[in-house]
């Protein structure tokens, strides 16, 4: 005879698994293309990857759709043993181990879903980039030409002056070039201000700070974190230190794309 409470209890622990695999992965895939949809995935992920990641979300919707034509509980079906004395006495202590490791589970990954859905889009903070400074050798996209003294300085954003100014050799010879950047304001250990941009090369788990000191700039007259557009020239000192010399600084709002890649 079937036991009722049991029957209930299997119910529940087939809500609960179809919840932490295909209700997630949904609910992760629907933002995902939300993101896509609104130019707004590439505060996550380079501009690269956005196909790959909607193509992956619009996978898992399909997917989850097809599963729910699946009977509650069938995926647990091929985990049941049977005819053993062994396995019957082991089946409990599995069962408990189970519901622990799902309940463990299922608070952290609906943590992190419901995070998404309620906390809006946003960049990376100033204050993440500067927990993030002097991390690792400031070399990024380009690096090879910096050094070389071939590549053309116009096309230069902050990650590439942050190289050129990092690994030139033959630094006097960018004295004199010009530049028109934009970034946002971060304290200098020197004393001063740094121009800073989130360099990115996947996605935000990889982002590393690029960052230009400004010359001649008043460490109080802009908020950390201001986003500014700066014009100016890129200064060779004696002792082979590089630096902008701003002619012009303007506060502006945050870009759409706030970061390099």
């Amino acid at each position: 005879m079937d036991d009722p409470h049991a029957e209930r209890m299997l119910r529940r622990r087939a809500l609960l698994t179809r919840w932490l695999g295909v209700g997630l992965a949904t609910v992760v895939a629907v933002v995902t293309l939300g993101l896509g949809l609104t130019g707004r995935l590439t505060l996550y992920v380079s501009p690269e990857t956005v196909w790959f990641a909607c193509a992956a979300a619009a996978l898992t919707v399909i997917a989850a759709v097809w599963s729910c034509t699946l009977p509650l509980g069938a995926e647990q079906d091929h985990d049941h043993d049977h005819g053993t004395a062994e396995a019957d006495a082991a089946a409990p202590r599995r069962r408990t181990a189970g519901t622990v490791a799902t309940v463990a589970g299922g608070l952290v990954a609906s943590g992190v879903v419901i995070a998404g859905l309620v906390l809006p889009p946003a960049s990376l903070s100033a204050e993440l980039a500067m927990s993030r400074a002097g991390e690792t050798t400031t070399l990024f996209a380009g690096a090879d030409d910096v050094t070389l003294g071939v590549a053309d300085t116009t096309t230069f954003g902050v990650g590439e002056w942050a190289s050129a100014f990092a690994t030139a050799s033959r630094p006097e010879a960018y004295d004199g070039a010009s530049v028109t950047l934009t970034g946002f304001v971060t304290p200098s250990d020197a004393g001063g201000l740094n121009l800073t941009r989130m360099v990115i090369t996947h996605c935000v788990i990889d982002a590393q700070p690029a960052s230009l000191p400004l010359a001649a700039a008043d460490e109080g007259t802009y908020d950390t974190g201001q986003w500014i557009e700066v014009t100016g020239t890129v200064r060779a000192d004696a002792d082979g230190t590089l630096r902008i010399e701003p002619s012009e600084v303007n506060r502006i709002a945050e870009p759409k794309d706030p970061y390099e890649y």
